[in-house]
């Protein structure tokens, strides 16, 4: 995995997030905001059952700062990231931001099979309600859409669906929504 220095990272996630398109200029132009997995983009709409079997789509979260989350329970890097991500939801959870109210994540996992899945939502203590699967593994539609080579895996989006930031954890990821609380 390529190293960047946590200065340029900075950079790089701020300048990303200051030259996104204003909220109403979004409003005013909706057709000029191209769908893809770019920071800018409209992130693809994603639509895939939860452990109860209803279908959550990922656009009925507009309105807050939503994590686009790519992981599985076998994976020990996701697994490992888990608990700071537990800690980051609660923490911003019901905080205003420039472009959304409320923090959430929508988790879609690789895995194969229910039981492994809602065990590890359990074991790890992921207590946002948007868990989403086909059970598909690596052959899900959604890691096919979002080109996910490998796991973890993440995107934020605003209350839009604008990607804002890709691969974010722990401390980078409190950093960049710290600057985007509305102050």
């Amino acid at each position: 995995m390529l190293k960047i220095p946590y200065s340029l990272l900075s950079f790089l996630i701020l300048f990303s997030i200051s030259c996104k398109p204003k909220n109403d200029e979004r409003k005013e132009y909706p057709d000029q905001i191209r769908e893809g997995i770019s920071v800018g983009d409209r992130a693809p709409e994603l639509a895939y059952p939860d452990p109860d079997g209803n279908l959550i789509p990922l656009s009925s979260l507009r309105g807050k700062i939503v994590l686009i989350d790519f992981w599985a329970s076998w994976c020990p890097p996701c697994r490992k990231e888990n608990p700071s991500l537990v800690k980051i939801y609660k923490n911003y959870r019901d905080k205003k931001f420039i472009h959304g109210a409320g923090f959430t994540v929508y988790s879609v996992s690789c895995d194969r099979t229910r039981e492994e899945w809602i065990k590890a939502i359990k074991d790890d203590g992921l207590e946002w309600k948007n868990h989403v699967s086909d059970l598909k593994g690596w052959e899900a539609e959604a890691t096919y859409r979002y080109r996910i080579s490998y796991i973890p895996y993440n995107l934020l989006i605003d209350g839009d669906g604008i990607i804002i930031a890709r691969e974010l954890y722990g401390t980078a990821l409190n950093s960049v929504l710290d600057t985007l609380l509305l102050k």
